[in-house]
């Protein structure tokens, strides 16, 4: 459904402003515009969650790729740099983008070669993997792969002043170690040879933080460049992540990717019920974007699991409870799962306190948030919702001493003058300097 052209890919403006995005169901995403070049300080190869679904940092910020065939040398990203410069444009050679279910999926053409790019994650871990193949042409082409790399939260931007990683071999690739106690990351590929280098590329411009009134010049640093010789019809894959022994087999990480994705889909697709739209099966797949490992306060529950909760919004939203509930029906039970949702709401009852849900969670293992007034009533309408849709009674009782509890304190007051008024039954809520509700957007005193 995803499909543009070369009369939008060449566009530079309208290539810059569409953005892709993928996840890997732990809070951990790559993201970027579909010419290559950086406008936010979110954008990223990636951006790995270091503590799911949190502790999100930047790991790969991108990779400059460039092929030489037919005598003329192919780039296939764009940079903006501080000051107004725009170079290179590889906007000049891409032919096509499209999306093969979440994977971005890029072509380029240079003289009679076409090359296509396609990024995704692994799920459930923080590794991205590019895949390079060379659909036309007969004769080799030289690939060059310049991976930039950072380790810095995702809010953030960097100046490295003289900043020194640490990078070091390993089997099939290299070993980046920010700073000493920094988790360690990994550049790996079985068909290319990486050539290590220590260079900071400095003063790339993020428009849209400027545009947000945030500093907008960032730096990263040119960790290696992999290179291959790639013949026709071959295929050359790089994974950057937190494992040092990824799956390096480009073609059967795609298919498990493919394969999850299809698994997340089998509920829409079912036999007997009418054939999805392709806008529908988009729509499902980008639901399916959203849900999220998160670890339960008191460890995994009797199957050894994690329980669930849902981005609030990318790139810079965590899970938020108020959004959760809200969203949980059509995230969840439109699209099929109704596991998903229990397993949401069996999380978010073991965070209640004082009969409140928590509005959000600052990193893993730390005290969550509770400042919001409706997020424990949108509770309610989500187990109202999930009942409806499955009659799991079994849900209902296990969760209605947590409901009752919840009403008790309502009814007593809890947090930030949260309380039921006795004189006409409605809820009261207010603290100054508290935000309670969804407008909670504050600048200086206002």
């Amino acid at each position: 459904m995803i499909d543009f052209g070369r009369d939008l890919c060449s566009d530079l403006p309208a290539a810059t402003r569409r953005e892709w995005l993928v996840t890997n169901g732990i809070g951990g995403f790559a993201m970027g515009t579909l010419a290559g070049t950086l406008t936010r300080r979110y954008h990223g190869l990636l951006v790995a969650a270091l503590n799911p679904p949190l502790g999100r940092t930047l790991l790969l910020a991108k990779v400059d790729d460039t092929f030489l065939g037919d005598g003329q040398q192919c780039d296939m990203f764009t940079n903006h740099w501080a000051g107004g410069t725009v170079e290179p444009m590889g906007v000049n050679f891409l032919e096509n983008f499209r999306l093969e279910g979440t994977t971005p999926v890029w072509t380029f053409a240079c003289g009679d070669i076409l090359l296509e790019k396609r990024i995704w994650m692994e799920p459930g871990a923080n590794i991205t993997y590019l895949r390079y193949d060379q659909v036309r042409g007969n004769r080799a082409l030289v690939l060059n792969l310049k991976t930039l790399v950072n380790y810095r939260g995702f809010h953030s931007v960097t100046r490295a002043g003289d900043w020194q990683m640490n990078i070091e071999p390993v089997t099939h690739g290299l070993r980046v170690t920010a700073f000493e106690g920094a988790v360690p990351f990994y550049l790996l590929s079985r068909q290319a040879d990486p050539v290590p280098r220590h260079t900071w590329y400095r003063n790339f411009h993020l428009s849209l933080e400027e545009y947000r009134g945030l500093e907008a010049v960032d730096d990263h640093l040119h960790a290696a460049t992999f290179k291959v010789i790639l013949q026709p019809g071959e295929s050359v894959t790089l994974a950057a992540g937190t494992e040092e022994s990824p799956n390096l087999d480009g073609h059967a990480a795609y298919a498990a990717r493919r394969a999850e994705e299809e698994r997340w889909l089998a509920p829409v697709l079912k036999p007997g019920s009418v054939e999805p739209s392709p806008e529908l099966r988009q729509l499902a797949l980008a639901a399916g974007q959203f849900v999220v490992r998160r670890p339960l306060p008191d460890g995994p529950d009797s199957n050894g699991s994690d329980g669930h909760s849902v981005i609030a919004g990318y790139p810079w939203f965590s899970d938020w409870g108020r959004d959760t509930m809200i969203a949980l029906p059509g995230l969840t039970l439109a699209t099929g799962h109704p596991d998903i949702a229990r397993s949401i709401l069996r999380t978010y009852a073991r965070f209640v306190d004082r009969g409140m849900l928590p509005n959000r969670f600052p990193a893993a293992g730390e005290t969550p948030e509770y400042n919001t007034a409706d997020a424990s009533l949108w509770y309610f309408e989500a187990i109202r919702a999930y009942h409806a849709a499955t009659g799991d009674d079994d849900l209902l009782a296990e969760l209605f001493p947590v409901l009752e509890t919840m009403i008790d304190w309502h009814r007593r007051g809890t947090r930030y003058n949260i309380h039921v008024d006795p004189l006409d039954g409605l809820l009261y809520a207010g603290e100054e300097g508290v935000q309670l509700t969804w407008m909670d957007a504050k600048v200086g005193d206002w």
